[in-house]
């Protein structure tokens, strides 16, 4: 194979260590959880991780608004609002009108029966990831996994002091 003069064929000596780099690691088990669950929830159920996302943030907040969901999950809007039409359609959730423009979501007794049957799958993917860990070990891992969870406002400023920047720039 010839490779264009400008390639660059030799890994870089200042390269993130993949091995290493907790963000990767993080998103390597992330994205696993996620694939494997999507794959059966869609196969079962018709419904996706987004979807499970939804109903099991109802489970533990009825009433919450499509916003509050997006906060709680740390899920993009649009994606949480898409899924709500998916689920209300369904007849999983209902919608309430608030006062203003906010709708409170709550699951029925549909939505409530989906949990129950999801719910098994979402637990054996923890099972799984968490099988050769001791029961201190997954409460030690659980313990560094929120204080790393605390820092992400620090991630936002960061976020906002760059689009600052880059608005100075432009002007």
């Amino acid at each position: 194979m010839e490779l264009p003069p400008d390639a660059i064929s030799e890994p870089m000596p200042d390269a993130i260590d993949s091995n290493d780099f907790t963000p990767r690691l993080i998103s390597l088990l992330s994205n696993s959880l996620v694939w494997r669950e999507s794959r059966i929830l869609r196969a079962r159920f018709g419904l996706g991780t987004n979807d499970w996302r939804v109903i099991s943030a109802l489970a533990i907040r009825p009433g919450a608004t499509a916003s509050e969901i997006s906060e709680f999950l740390a899920m993009n809007k649009a994606i949480i609002s898409k899924s709500v039409g998916v689920l209300t359609e369904r007849r999983l959730i209902v919608q309430v009108e608030d006062t203003g423009r906010s709708r409170q979501l709550f699951l029925t007794p549909e939505g409530a029966a989906m949990h129950d049957a999801m719910l098994p799958i979402s637990l054996r993917g923890q099972e799984i990831i968490l099988g050769d860990l001791t029961e201190s070990e997954v409460v030690q891992l659980n313990g560094l996994l929120r204080r790393l969870l605390a820092r992400v406002p620090g991630l936002q400023v960061e976020e906002s002091l760059v689009e600052v920047e880059e608005d100075a720039e432009t002007a």
